[in-house]
């Protein structure tokens, strides 16, 4: 199969389990290329039997050597630290590889928990949760024995604590979203009390280049009284669109001044439990 082949086939999932790794669609669509490139430039093709493992490896050992090098950048990031937004781009349902950037598993929550684990757990993780290869392949891929990985793997599912069931239907969270936008420009209480959870936690990702909150606002009148403000500050220069955003219903913002801000949610008992909004526009180039 010839590498332009291969990368019809192949680009899709490969960007995926980068970008799960990584939370940066720009680092992952890099890794992606990159491993073409090396895959291209290899003087013994035919040699390879199994051409989607070997380009797994490659991208999965590129995403842990940039996540190693790049620890200390994050230890240092200014306030809270959230995934590029990944934004639908209206691919056809169609392409099967596209269940891979359907799933629950590419929303921002997902993408947070999976922070939580160390770069080897996160790979050895998702390459048997989300692309279901055996202990013996992915042990081949990240240098370790299938007992070791066995281990990693039952060790990082447990403290992956993901409740699908918590998360409502497409069609019934962009209502929500549609109702969350249109009550909090009326000012209507009332609804948002029913939309919101009453211990909903905002998260702002401004890493330090635009005005964003450096700690998480938790609670429902913090929240409301943040939004209120930044409303009445900008009252007639905000323009709203609803986008699909890390395969859920969600906001772009912008300002007159070009600045972006957008939003992603996540859910607890058929209301808002978490508000996700990237601002930083280093993370933001890729829209």
């Amino acid at each position: 199969m010839s590498t332009e082949e291969l990368y019809k086939r192949y680009r899709t999932e490969l960007f995926s389990l980068a970008y799960r790794m990584l939370g940066s669609v720009m680092d992952a669509e890099d890794i992606v290329q990159d491993a073409y490139l090396s895959y291209d430039g290899l003087s013994d093709v035919g040699s390879i039997r199994n051409e989607r493992a070997f380009l797994y490896k490659i991208v999965t050992n590129r995403c842990l050597d940039l996540l190693r090098s790049s620890a200390k950048k994050r230890e240092m990031y200014v306030g809270p630290w959230l995934p590029e937004p990944l934004m639908d781009k209206g691919a056809s349902d169609d392409d099967p590889s596209n269940r891979y950037l359907r799933s629950e598993s590419i929303s921002t929550a997902y993408l947070l928990l999976l922070q939580q684990l160390s770069a080897t757990e996160r790979a050895v993780f998702l390459l048997r949760e989300i692309f279901h290869y055996s202990f013996e392949e992915i042990a081949d891929i990240v240098g370790k024995s299938s007992t070791n990985c066995r281990q990693i793997f039952h060790r990082a599912k447990k403290s992956i604590h993901f409740d699908p069931d918590q998360q409502p239907s497409v069609s019934i969270a962009e209502e929500k979203v549609k109702e969350f936008v249109k009550s909090l420009l009326q000012g209507n209480t009332t609804k948002l009390l029913e939309l919101v959870s009453e211990n909903v936690v905002l998260y702002s990702d401004g890493g330090g280049k635009v005005s964003a909150a450096k700690v998480p606002v938790v609670g429902f009148e913090q929240v409301l009284k943040l939004h209120q403000s930044v409303i009445e500050l900008h009252a007639g220069k905000m323009t709203f669109s609803f986008r699909k955003v890390n395969g859920l219903p969600g906001i772009l913002i912008r300002l007159e001044e070009g600045i972006q801000y957008v939003y992603s949610f996540a859910y607890r008992d058929h209301k808002i439990e978490a508000i996700y909004n990237v601002a930083n526009p280093e993370k933001l180039r890729h829209l």
